[in-house]
């Protein structure tokens, strides 16, 4: 999977728009970041999950899967090593994030 490639899913969900934090390209939904792109390097990306579905992408998959260190990988924050990830997992992945930091309202939609 590409840097490309990550985008184009990520921009496929509702009211989702492209901006940036610290230097790295990010996706939000109504104003909340759900994914980031480009941290900590070109070929990584890092998605707002739940601790359990962290637990569960990285178990199926360490290679590509990986807790960020610190407080915000406890919370669920998850580093994908996007050349090592399966484009069907990461859409999984990218989904629930949407979920997870959407609205009520709007992630029923989905």
């Amino acid at each position: 999977m590409t840097a490309d490639d990550f985008r184009k899913l990520a921009l496929s969900f509702p009211e989702t728009v492209e901006s940036a934090h610290m230097h790295h390209p990010d996706f939000r939904v109504c104003g909340k970041i759900f994914a980031t792109l480009g941290y900590p390097d070109e070929n990584s990306a890092v998605v707002k999950l739940t601790p359990s579905e962290q637990g569960d992408l990285v178990r199926g998959d360490p290679n590509a899967f990986q807790s960020v260190k610190g407080a915000w990988g406890r919370r669920g924050s998850t580093s994908i090593q996007l050349p090592a990830a399966r484009v069907e997992i990461v859409r999984e992945a990218l989904s629930a994030a949407w979920r997870n930091t959407a609205p009520k309202r709007l992630a029923r939609t989905r």
